[in-house]
C-alpha cells in the first residue's frame, strides 16, 4: 500500500472525525457571514488591502460549521463509483474555497484494486485517497475532492492535491495497463480543468517527489511521457466543438 499511515496530518486543530452530522461532520452552530463579520471581526479588517479578501474568504471557509453543500454519496467525476473511506482516513474540507487545489500525486497500491478499498474503509490504515483505479480502467471515489485525504504523507500536499491510486506494484511493468492509463488521464484530465492548473510533471507529480516521504511509488514503469499525452488529450478532446 502506497501510505500506511499519515499521523503527521492531524494537529490539535483538527476536529476529531466522526463528529457532528454525517460521517466527518462538524459540529456546533453555524456561522454566516453577517454573524461573523458583526461579531467584531469587521473592525479588524477595515485596514486590509483588497489583495488581502481572497486569503480572508479561505479563512472563512476553514471556521467550524461552516460548509459547503454535499450529498452523501455523490461523485465529483461521473466515471466513478463511491465507495467511503473510513473519516478517520480523511479531514472535511471545502476546498477549493478554504485550500486552494493545484496538484495531482500519483500512486501505486502495492496490492490490488480491492485491497485499497478495503484498507481506505479500515479507520485504522489512517490513510485514504481519493480515487483508486483498477487495471480495467474501473474507477472508485473514496475521498470527496472538497475533502482533505491522507494520502501524501505530507499535510501541505495533501490539502492541496487530489490523490490516485494505480492498482499493482511498482516493480511489475504489467501493472499499468492501456485501459488504466486511459481512464486515470481522462480523470486527471477533468481535475486539471476543474482547478485550472495544467497538465504537467510541476502539477501532476510521482508520490516519492513529495517532500519528507519516504515511498518510490509509482515507480521506474510509470510511462510519464505517455501519461502526459493521454491527459492533455483528453482535455483537447473536451474543448474541441462539437459539430
Amino acid at each position: 500500500m502506497s501510505e500506511t499511515t499519515d499521523a503527521q496530518e492531524r494537529s490539535a486543530s483538527d476536529e476529531p472525525p466522526g463528529q457532528g452530522a454525517g460521517a466527518g461532520g462538524r459540529g456546533g452552530r453555524r456561522l454566516g457571514r453577517r454573524a461573523l463579520l458583526t461579531g467584531g471581526v469587521a473592525a479588524g479588517l477595515a485596514g486590509v488591502g483588497y489583495a488581502a479578501w481572497d486569503d480572508l474568504e479561505r479563512l472563512w471557509w476553514r471556521l467550524p460549521g461552516v460548509d459547503r453543500p454535499r450529498e452523501e454519496g455523490a461523485v465529483d467525476y461521473a466515471g466513478a463509483r463511491w465507495d467511503a473511506a473510513s473519516p478517520a482516513n480523511w479531514r472535511r474540507a471545502d476546498r477549493p474555497y478554504d485550500y486552494t487545489v493545484d496538484r495531482v500525486v500519483i500512486h501505486v497500491v502495492q496490492g490490488s484494486f480491492s485491497d485499497a478499498l478495503a484498507a481506505f474503509r479500515n479507520p485504522g490504515h489512517r490513510a485514504a485517497a481519493h480515487y483508486v483505479v483498477r487495471r480495467d480502467g474501473a474507477i472508485a471515489q473514496t475521498v470527496r475532492e472538497l475533502d482533505v485525504a491522507f494520502h501524501a504523507g505530507n499535510r501541505a500536499y495533501n490539502e492541496r492535491s487530489v490523490g490516485i491510486e494505480h492498482e499493482g506494484f511498482v516493480d511489475r511493468p504489467s501493472s499499468f495497463t492501456d485501459r488504466m492509463y486511459r481512464a486515470s488521464a481522462r480523470l486527471t484530465a477533468r481535475i486539471c480543468e476543474r482547478y485550472g492548473f495544467p497538465a504537467d510533471r510541476e502539477h501532476l507529480v510521482n508520490h516519492s517527489e513529495v517532500p519528507g516521504t519516504d515511498h518510490t511509488d509509482p515507480g521506474p514503469h510509470w510511462d510519464w511521457d505517455r501519461y502526459l499525452r493521454l491527459v492533455r488529450a483528453a482535455m483537447a478532446d473536451r474543448e474541441r466543438p462539437s459539430r
